[in-house]
Parts: structure tokens; C-alpha cells; sequence
């Protein structure tokens, strides 16, 4: 397989105590739900910018890689650009049409943590 450079590395939040819960996030989906996510996540690495239907802006400085997984479920990852990395600060099963306040404001208050 042909490494491509990466435009954009991705980098995962990490908690003070060293957690990563993005990672431990992926960790619980089954193998192939993973592979998908991680190649949407590539592509954007490798390909910044992208736009619809892998990515796209939601505010305030925050992205959205678009995921469709197994049984017609959608995942979605959360990131910003910080120092020219993607910093993965957020992932969940997305269930209702519009992306939840309350995940978005998990993603804003992680991005704080990492742009001190």
C-alpha cells in the first residue's frame, strides 16, 4: 500500500491524566465499523481540505467527519485545526437529524483544552 503524506495529521484529545476517549470510543465499535471511520478520517488527513459528504463545518472552528457504519447507523468524529493538526476531540453514534448541542459543546470545550 502507497503511504500518502499527510496534509492535515491527525492528533487524539487527551485528557490531563493521559486519556484518550475518542480512541477508547473506537476501541468499543467492532472492526469494520472502525476501518471505515479510520478511512474517512485519512482521507482527510491526506486530502485537506474536504468537503461533503466525508466532512463539513459545523461552527466555531469545529469539523465533522461523516461516517455511515454498519446497520444504517452514523457515526460522527468532531475535530478542529489546531497548529496545522487535526485534533480529534470527539466521537458518537449520531441519532437525531441535526448533530446535538451537547456534543458540540463537549467537542468546544476539549478544542479550549487544546488552544490554551
Amino acid at each position: 500500500m502507497i503511504e500518502l503524506p499527510k496534509r492535515l495529521p491527525a492528533v487524539f484529545y487527551h485528557t490531563a491524566n493521559g486519556n484518550e476517549p475518542v480512541r477508547a470510543w473506537l476501541r468499543e465499535l467492532d472492526g469494520e465499523d472502525r476501518r471505515k471511520i479510520g478511512r474517512d478520517v485519512m482521507d482527510i488527513e491526506c486530502n485537506w481540505p474536504v468537503g461533503m459528504p466525508v466532512c463539513r463545518s459545523l461552527s466555531h472552528g469545529l469539523w465533522e467527519v461523516r461516517s455511515s457504519i454498519s446497520d444504517g447507523r452514523i457515526a460522527r468524529i468532531i475535530f478542529c485545526i489546531h497548529e496545522a493538526h487535526m485534533y480529534v476531540l470527539h466521537g458518537f453514534i449520531k441519532k437525531p437529524q441535526k448533530t446535538p448541542q451537547s456534543e458540540i459543546q463537549l467537542a468546544l470545550k476539549r478544542k479550549k483544552e487544546i488552544t490554551r
